[in-house]
């Protein structure tokens, strides 16, 4: 099949850096359309760009890959509805109408909702309060459609809905997460987890693959989904920087090499902060192996706010734990953020 051209990331918003928290890989999922006639609504979630092969034709028509409703021949709209992966405050979204060029929707709106997660659909659909976060707006054919989001509360569902009808090839919901306070400890808690809010926010070289990757929750199931840099020809190294779900100290890092096996890190350093604080060692500089899960208990009585991941030279990471427990203050910031919006 051929692929989308990559899209210049010159091009993208400043929110398009923040996780999606839209994604089947993060746990998200289409729990309702009204019409997918054509090509079903669960492709919008789908991590890798779409795809498309000209004359391809299956029993109702040519195969999309993404969401595409029947021709309207009375008045309405069609709405999809996706439960969020992690729930979290909105930065913005984008409406990817990708190989759509003859059948995508006018116009888009986006509204959002917080329900808990095991609400009946029928209830989802008769009796949620949606919040517009996206005005009705015109989209274009065969191409990303940016829509900043100036939203402070968490949410947990979106509504995407096409005015009238048509084709949208994916559909991404970029944001930061909020973790559910009544689990900050009924067990171990990954400070970095991005499902509890950690996130990314610098890194030295992402040629291959996002940072985000190493967050993720579960295992890597193949090299693609963790995070690998280009070859260093210079004397430097690569590095990420992660702020953490909230403040807390560290009782276990695990640094997974896992599917990296001619281009895992020789060696890496686990770095914290507190604040504005200088960095010091979590993990001091360590040999890695490749294709391995290393777990290193660690005796650190400082908290950190922030973690610095420096791996020698270059290479690749399948994931990143750190486990630990919340300070008291950084569990207030977090229930504070659940109650009443971004931090």
């Amino acid at each position: 099949m051929t692929s989308q051209p990559p899209h210049s990331a010159d091009d993208r918003p400043a929110f398009t850096t923040l996780p999606d928290l839209a994604l089947r890989d993060l746990g998200a999922a289409v729990v309702w359309t009204n019409d997918d006639l054509f090509a079903e609504a669960q492709n919008l979630i789908k991590t890798p760009p779409a795809q498309y092969q000209p004359s391809t034709f299956g029993n109702k028509g040519q195969i999309y890959d993404g969401w595409e409703s029947r021709r309207r021949r009375q008045a309405g709209v069609d709405h999809a509805i996706v439960r969020l992966g992690a729930p979290g405050v909105i930065a913005g979204v984008v409406v990817d109408t990708s190989w759509f060029r003859g059948n995508y929707p006018p116009h888009i709106s986006v509204e959002a909702a917080t329900v808990d997660a095991t609400v009946p659909v029928q209830q989802l659909v008769d009796d949620t309060e949606w919040v517009t976060i996206v005005e009705k707006s015109p989209v274009d054919g065969d191409a990303q459609n940016p829509f900043a989001v100036d939203a402070k509360q968490r949410f947990t569902h979106v509504r995407l809905t096409m005015h009238p009808d048509g084709g949208v090839a994916r559909f991404r919901v970029h944001g930061r997460a909020a973790p559910d306070p009544r689990f900050l400890r009924s067990g171990p808690f990954d400070l970095a987890a991005l499902e509890n809010g950690g996130r990314v926010t610098a890194c030295s070289n992402m040629f291959y693959s996002s940072p985000n990757n190493m967050l993720m929750p579960g295992r890597a199931r193949h090299m693609g989904e963790g995070w690998e840099t280009a070859r260093r020809r210079d004397d430097g190294n690569d590095w990420v920087e992660i702020r953490l779900a909230g403040r807390g100290h560290v009782g276990l890092v695990e640094l997974d090499t896992s599917y990296f096996l001619g281009n895992a890190p020789g060696a890496a350093t686990v770095r914290g902060r507190d604040g504005d604080s200088d960095w010091f060692d979590v993990v001091p500089r360590t040999d890695l192996l490749p294709d391995t899960r290393h777990r290193f208990v660690v005796d650190v009585d400082r908290p950190i706010t922030e973690a610095r991941i420096d791996v020698y030279p270059d290479g690749g990471m399948a994931r990143i734990r750190i486990f630990g427990t919340l300070t008291e203050d950084g569990e207030t910031a977090l229930v504070e953020q659940w109650e009443h919006g971004e931090r």
